[in-house]
């Protein structure tokens, strides 16, 4: 294994044994990290659409605002806080004029407060589920994409935007991501409607990470940042996420609940 792989897998699995931590406790802590998380990324962002320093940390502090709104103790998920997400994208727009900056808020907010939404689901342990599946799904997809990928290669999926993935890896993604689905719906009681969905989550999951590397490829860098050694920054790390939160919680909404 290179140095580069060992440094990789190390700070990757120490990121999925915080996330599995955070996520099992639940409310305050998980909110604490997905809010650090999302104040980070926002600020990744704002340097990935060329922003100055001082538009960028407008643009953080705007989005402390309805994230702070989900903490337990205050709003919670709510239509107060979804009304301050929308406040903080005007707000950041009017002052920027940047669209881009701007579209760095909903990015974050709506991510954040589908994960909330999904953790706060009753029982504790069906809120459980549903968030770890949404998380664990875009684990298992990178996974498989990579070494899918690796081993089989074969036409590009998009070479001008990310030239190292492949069709075989999105292949191995959601194959992946499908597995996954379903042994929490064997093991875990995981409804199977979101089971088979899995596989869709899988290709937003992908479509997640072709958007992050159109960005940087605009912005002429390799990673969004560096705070993650082998990873880059906390965007590189959850723009699958970023894609597929949303997505987990309106297909629960409309499959499970309907």
């Amino acid at each position: 294994m290179s140095s580069e792989l060992r440094t990789r897998t190390i700070v990757g699995v120490a990121l999925i044994l915080l996330a599995s931590a955070a996520l099992y406790s639940g409310g305050f802590l998980f909110w604490l990290l997905l809010v650090v998380a999302g104040v980070l990324m926002q600020g990744e962002w704002g340097a990935l659409v060329s922003a100055t320093p001082e538009e960028r940390r407008l643009a953080m502090f705007a989005v402390s605002v309805p994230l702070a709104l989900l903490c337990p103790l205050a709003a919670n998920v709510s239509w107060v806080a979804f009304t301050l997400g929308a406040a903080a994208f005007f707000f950041v727009l009017l002052v920027t004029r940047s669209v881009r900056l701007a579209l760095g808020i909903p990015y974050v907010v709506l991510p954040v407060m589908a994960l909330l939404y999904l953790r706060q689901q009753t029982p504790d342990s069906y809120g459980l589920l549903l968030a770890f599946w949404a998380l664990a799904l875009v684990w298992a997809t990178d996974i498989g994409a990579y070494f899918a990928g690796r081993s089989i290669g074969g036409p590009k999926l998009a070479p001008r935007v990310s030239p190292s993935k492949t069709w075989a890896g999105l292949g191995g993604g959601v194959l992946a991501a499908l597995a996954t689905g379903f042994l929490l719906h064997r093991l875990a009681g995981l409804p199977v409607e979101l089971a088979a969905a899995s596989g869709l989550l899988a290709v937003a999951a992908q479509l997640g990470d072709l958007l992050e590397s159109a960005m940087k490829r605009r912005a002429g860098v390799k990673d969004s940042g560096t705070l993650l050694p082998g990873h880059g920054g906390v965007l590189d790390r959850l723009d699958g996420v970023a894609a597929v939160a949303p997505l987990a919680a309106l297909l629960y909404l409309v499959l499970v609940l309907g």
